[in-house]
């Protein structure tokens, strides 16, 4: 007799090869990158720069019609798709429905937002430019308005029941390392209560299927986002995700990485939040050592099902941004190389193109029209420079996007990233130096490309010989990351005159 695991194992890589083919599958997904979108706070239907406090929890403004007034603006960094915050109706307390994750009917929108005819009207504008659309969801709560001891069920939709919810008895979640209370209590408080679903609940099951199957055609959604993974139990999320019949992207915020990787035989993809803490220590802090990040590679490609299905990121609406820890410009570009380059899904949260410091949520949350949609800062100019790259990259390599990166040196300071075959290999060097490091020459032994091939760095446009050995002459000029490639692959790309 199978086990519960092994069963829902194999029910997850059936319903996998049932996808249709209309659907955003996981495999077309690869070759997109993400720009994350905090709706109330990316762009305004009047377009007006309304000042929004930073650090204000409540609604400033932000709708979907202006995202869709603002697609330009993101697609000129080369982005191919956008993940928007929760579209569901929520909780009337604008302090806790301003972001989304409060919500109280799955078939009602957030009229704060828009309208049902906004939210169409933005999936057809990025059809129309060939982009994604990525939702976030939220499968593990509710919210309401009122005390957790005296929740009113029948006012919450589908879920209008107390058994729909984990209430026997009601418990906030004190012990992250207790799984069963991690699952079963509450997020939040007693005041501010996010009613925790019973997911076991075979009504509520068939009430997410439901939802999911009418929700996703509906709206002409091609992804999800999924929130707080790890509060659900793992059988639970197969389910959601053959329901939903697209992609599935999910958050468990964990940096172990043994606890981490488990959940990615249950969901197409996780954002690689072991990776995350490593990278933020690695380029934050020129004194830190690359020892353990480097381990993190190694083990997360052994251990996770395909790191290539992740999300790769380093900012977003929960975590102080990076610019927070460092001003540094060059440690910036090392962190967005790294984020772009490395496997899997690249995300790159708004604001961070244009420097944004701000701290943990709700600083993290500022108003990008503060900016004015600067097209001409340094970073958003490097991240549309990484986005060609990567997109070059996969264009001339079929076997890029599955590649599993290789580390194929470091030492204290510089880590070394290999995608892709010998002969047509992208090869990232980045380093935590800062921009007042004393430029550095490195013989790099065994870089990876085939020997004697002739490769260039695209950020300077300098052409180098590898060696009979395989040996690479690199150069580190200010602290600044840098991205080798073969030379015979130019032609056409319009990269350093070619």
């Amino acid at each position: 007799m199978f086990s519960t695991s092994l069963r829902v194992f194999v029910i997850y890589a059936l319903t996998t090869l049932l996808q249709t083919a209309n659907a955003a599958t996981p495999n077309e997904w690869r070759s997109r990158s993400i720009y994350q979108i905090f709706t109330d706070r990316f762009a305004r239907t009047d377009e007006f720069n309304t000042y929004c406090v930073p650090g204000y929890r409540g609604f400033c403004g932000g709708t979907w019609q202006g995202i869709t007034n603002k697609l330009d603006y993101i697609q000129g960094m080369g982005f191919t798709a956008i993940w928007i915050s929760p579209v569901v109706q929520n909780v009337a307390d604008s302090a806790r429905a301003y972001h989304g994750y409060s919500a109280t009917n799955l078939y009602g929108l957030n009229s704060n937002f828009g309208t049902a005819g906004d939210l169409k009207a933005l999936a057809k504008a990025l059809q129309s430019r060939g982009m994604y659309l990525m939702v976030d969801v939220v499968a593990n709560h509710f919210g309401y308005d009122g005390s957790a001891y005296d929740v009113d069920y029948s006012t919450l939709n589908p879920f209008n029941q107390r058994e729909h919810f984990h209430v026997n008895p009601i418990c906030f979640i004190e012990d992250y390392a207790n799984q069963i209370e991690v699952e079963q209590c509450w997020i939040g408080d007693g005041d501010y209560p996010l009613p925790d679903v019973n997911t076991t609940h075979p009504t509520v099951r068939e009430g997410f299927s439901d939802w999911l199957k009418w929700f996703i055609p509906e709206y002409s959604i091609d992804g999800l986002r999924v929130d707080t993974v790890k509060h659900v139990e793992k059988p639970f999320w197969p389910i959601f995700n053959y329901a939903s019949n697209v992609y599935n992207l999910g958050e468990v915020l964990d940096g172990n990485i043994q606890y981490f990787c488990p959940y990615q035989n249950y969901m197409d993809g996780l954002f690689a939040y072991p990776i995350y803490f490593q990278i933020t220590q690695f380029f934050s802090d020129p004194s830190a050592t690359s020892a353990n990040l480097v381990r993190a590679i190694g083990d997360m490609t052994s251990e996770c099902k395909d790191t290539t299905l992740l999300g790769s990121f380093s900012e977003n609406h929960d975590q102080a941004r990076f610019a927070n820890y460092t001003q540094d410009m060059a440690l910036a570009r090392n962190i967005i190389a790294y984020t772009m380059i490395a496997d899997g899904i690249p995300v790159i949260y708004q604001g961070q193109e244009q420097h944004f410091s701000g701290g943990a949520d709700p600083y993290d949350r500022e108003a990008l029209w503060t900016s004015n949609y600067d097209t001409d800062s340094p970073l958003y100019n490097f991240v549309k420079q990484m986005n060609a790259i990567r997109s070059m990259s996969f264009t001339k390599s079929s076997s890029y996007l599955a590649w599993k990166q290789t580390v194929t040196y470091s030492d204290g300071h510089i880590i070394a990233i290999r995608k892709g075959e010998a002969n047509s290999m992208t090869l990232m060097v980045t380093n935590n130096l800062g921009e007042g490091a004393a430029d550095y020459n490195l013989n790099m032994p065994n870089a990876g490309f085939a020997t004697r091939l002739k490769v260039v760095e695209l950020l300077s446009c300098r052409e180098v010989n590898v060696d009979q050995r395989g040996g690479l002459d690199v150069q580190i000029i200010s602290g600044l990351p840098s991205i080798y490639y073969p030379q015979y692959l130019l032609p056409g790309t319009g990269w350093c005159g070619y």
